[in-house]
């Protein structure tokens, strides 16, 4: 199948009553692109440390939808230009102008797995996609496998070999280990493979979650999902994970167990290690370690600070390309 886009050149004052407009006449879906700038609430909410380079703003606001080639473009076209020319009495709705295109219906969701190869940790574990066949070059070694689904954290990034490089140094056969924000799970998983006896991990996204439990199982271990209101059973013989934001909730930590872990790993942002810094000892035994990635470097500033103010000694700064990976110890007390 085709579909038309249709492209509205328009004001940044007029985008909101024109993604509206185009609602009311049945469209489901539209992207905005402009250039005016994220503000923090929005920032906070994308979890992001990188800003994207939107140039000055300039006012101007493109306003895309699609149309698949069942539906009467000619009559949604001729409302549309109907409904823009009502509007302008209201707002400036800049140049007006619509753009037609078509595109070919690709798998947007799957496309990305064409990137996404098997890739060597060190001389002794690969990660390797569920879809790509096993080589040579991995015989002998640890493979794990994933498909990362939605959720955050392919392996393939610099921040996550970090922490499983930092996991290999600092994890301990039959250590208890936490995973904060595990997204595909990957990280988890290594810590099974390195010997951790118990492990449980948190992640605020739900399907996150859900993608953690599947990988786990593609790997031959037994994981299980706990409802938000049961507490952890701690049991060995399983990892156990769950939903919810750590930092916001004192019930969640009370849940996942207090001064139970000797290890807490996070690969997340630097923007949320630096608030998770402050309760995440609440976790770790006395003389534990906390393990944080996720970390551009133009932050480490910010998160080693943050480390230091709440009580954590500094053990290791690794870095790998433009990330940076912190280890910490909590106080021997």
């Amino acid at each position: 199948m085709k579909w038309t886009k249709l492209t509205i050149t328009t004001t940044t004052k007029a985008e909101d009553l024109i993604s509206a407009m185009l609602g009311e006449l049945g469209i489901a879906g539209v992207e905005i692109e402009d250039k005016v700038p994220l503000s923090a609430a929005d920032k906070e909410r994308m979890f992001i440390d990188i800003l994207p380079e939107l140039g000055e703003d300039d006012g101007v606001a493109k306003v895309s939808f699609y149309l698949d080639e069942a539906e009467d473009t000619e009559s949604i076209l001729i409302s549309i230009k109907e409904q823009l020319a009502e509007l302008s009495d209201f707002v400036d709705i800049g140049e007006g102008s619509i753009k037609q295109s078509d595109t070919e219906d690709k798998d947007w969701i799957n496309n990305w797995k064409a990137f996404f190869k098997p890739f060597a940790i060190d001389d002794t574990l690969w990660i390797k996609p569920t879809w790509e066949a096993l080589t040579p070059d991995m015989e002998g070694k640890h493979i794990i496998e994933i498909d990362p689904g939605t959720a955050f954290g392919t392996g393939s990034h610099e921040t996550t070999k970090l922490c499983i490089l930092n996991l290999k140094k600092y994890l301990k056969q039959d250590d208890w280990l936490l995973d904060v924000g595990c997204g595909s799970g990957i990280l988890s998983i290594a810590g099974k493979l390195l010997g951790a006896e118990y492990i449980a991990g948190t992640d605020v996204d739900e399907n996150a979650v859900r993608t953690t439990i599947e990988n786990t199982e593609v790997n031959q271990m037994k994981a299980v999902m706990v409802e938000d209101t049961r507490s952890l059973q701690h049991a060995t013989e399983c990892m156990e994970f769950l939903t919810g934001n750590v930092i916001d909730s004192a019930d969640l930590r009370e849940q996942i167990g207090l001064h139970l872990y000797d290890v807490v790993v996070a690969n997340i942002l630097a923007d949320i290690i630096i608030p998770l810094s402050n309760v995440v000892s609440d976790f770790i035994k006395p003389g534990g370690i906390f393990i944080s990635s996720g970390i551009i470097n133009m932050k480490q500033d910010a998160v080693e600070k943050a480390l230091l103010q709440n009580g954590f000694t500094i053990l290791e700064k690794t870095v790998m390309g433009d990330w940076v990976s912190f280890v910490a110890k909590t106080s021997e007390k």
